[in-house]
């Protein structure tokens, strides 16, 4: 038996346990790809597989509603892949180890894939019923959203008679989305040179810290683990000389980095006091972030392997802490249309140095299009200044909020009758898949729903067990509803 067999709605849960035992990360997803494939077989239905991997599967309406307009159901096959140190699950090769803790659904040290292994699982639930009542169903699978939507701008959708999408990659349920920021991906570097020192060595870690999801943490303050160690080596540079040799964090751009490493050698009678310094620091970032990120910690060993070997020069150290700390991150405005909502912000997820270059990775998202061009210029210049370079990709358009949309409208009705309450209809600052599939299919009438999630993109990823049962009872009266 699966560790989920006992949870309702058995058929939902019951894929959500097949999908998470194959291995789906962005740029991986050829197995589960397949894996949709060969459902669609099973059941008899009609499939499209692209090179790309993506998947349609479609379904005919079923007696009666032959005549209602066709919907589209879609979501996203690859998930983040971030565990927790020591873990020994091999993203490659091994699935997820699913847990349920009360009402929640988890996973055993690392993501749980929820984001969005659930849109998956509903919708194959819903295409195997033969019970089920709904118009002509076209489910859409993307891949490589998480990494660039790269999945939806390739996909051709010119076969599809839909107008009406119900996307599934929302986190809170009770809420119907109905626009979302566009985004892109910028990388930054930095070429850099190394030299043979002498000195002693020592290694700072930044650690502890929350995490979470770019788009939808963001605005919540938490500490970016390589924006700290910029700060830390930053600081360091004031009071003593050193070089670094090696400067890590982050492994997914659109994640908040929880931790990032440096090593510099400095030399022997700077040790201690480059100690006094992070143990200040440490004071002042445990006082700053006591809310959002109360197990903050600065480690540092200084029993490393003896020199020489190879560390950036002076100059590329010089040029190295400066880039880090001239790039901005973080929230850079919120929006004056909609109360509470980022309007533009850009992650640093990813940062890794050797002895060519550093490279900065960042996920840049608005909800107006010019404010994301500038803020990638305004990138694109500092780097240029400081003598590195900047590469933009994954662009992807925001999707813009309708005034009218029968679709939502549609939604709002089906929950109102119901749970006795209207929804709430709102935009949010994380990417979804809607504008660009919008852009291929005009006239699109597009909403997101999905049940409650917690701290997506992080190894405390968690779903709601109850809610995934009410959202499945409010999609099928969706799908009924005429």
């Amino acid at each position: 038996m699966g560790v989920l067999s006992n949870l309702e709605p058995k058929e939902v849960f019951s894929y959500f346990e097949e999908i998470s035992s194959i291995p789906h990360a962005s740029y991986h997803e050829e197995k589960i790809s397949n894996y949709c494939v060969d459902f669609a077989k099973k059941h008899h239905l009609e499939y499209i597989q692209d090179e790309l991997h993506n998947v349609i599967i479609i379904k005919e309406a079923t007696p009666g509603y032959e005549q209602e307009e066709p919907i589209i159901i879609q979501g996203h096959m690859d998930m983040v892949c971030e565990k927790q140190p020591g873990c020994t699950i091999d993203f490659d090769t091994d699935g997820i180890r699913l847990m349920i803790e009360g009402d929640d659904l988890t996973a055993d040290g690392t993501t749980l894939g929820g984001d969005n292994g659930i849109a998956i699982a509903y919708a194959l639930a819903i295409l195997a019923s033969d019970t089920i009542a709904h118009p002509r169903l076209e489910a859409l699978f993307t891949v490589s959203e998480e990494v660039g939507m790269e999945g939806a701008e390739g996909v051709d959708v010119s076969m599809l008679k839909g107008r009406r999408l119900l996307n599934l990659d929302s986190e809170e349920e009770g809420i119907l989305l109905a626009g979302c920021a566009g985004g892109a991906r910028i990388e930054c570097k930095l070429p850099v040179n190394a030299i043979d020192v002498q000195g002693s060595v020592m290694e700072v870690k930044v650690h502890g810290l929350a995490g979470g999801h770019s788009g939808v943490e963001i605005h919540k303050g938490r500490a970016n683990a390589n924006i700290l160690m910029g700060r830390i080596l930053a600081t360091l540079s004031k009071h003593l000389s050193y070089n670094l040799a090696s400067f890590c964090g982050g492994s997914k751009d659109n994640a908040i980095p929880r931790e990032s490493k440096a090593i510099l050698c400095l030399g022997q009678n700077d040790l201690d006091q480059a100690v006094e310094i992070i143990e200040q620091i440490q004071k002042d970032l445990s006082n700053e972030y006591a809310v959002t990120d109360k197990q903050v910690r600065i480690s540092v060993e200084k029993d490393q392997p003896e020199l020489p070997f190879q560390m950036l020069d002076a100059e590329s150290t010089k040029k190295a802490v400066l880039l880090v700390n001239a790039l901005p991150n973080g929230v850079q405005a919120m929006s004056a249309d909609v109360e509470g909502l980022v309007e533009t912000s850009l992650n640093l997820g990813i940062l890794d140095l050797n002895y060519q270059e550093m490279t900065l990775s960042y996920a840049v998202r608005s909800s107006i299009g010019s404010a994301k061009d500038a803020l990638l210029d305004k990138m694109s210049y500092i780097c240029q200044a400081i003598g590195g370079s900047a590469e933009i990709s994954g662009n992807y358009p925001a999707w813009e909020y309708k005034r009218e949309s029968a679709f939502r409208d549609k939604l709002a009705a089906v929950y109102e009758r119901m749970y006795g309450k209207p929804p709430v209809v709102e935009a949010i600052h994380a990417g979804l898949e809607c504008g660009l599939l919008a852009g291929k299919l005009p006239g699109l009438d597009c909403i997101s729903v999905g049940p409650d999630m917690k701290d997506v993109h992080t190894t405390e990823e968690k779903l709601s067990i109850a809610s995934t049962k009410r959202v499945w009872e409010f999609l099928l009266e969706v799908l009924k509803d005429r």
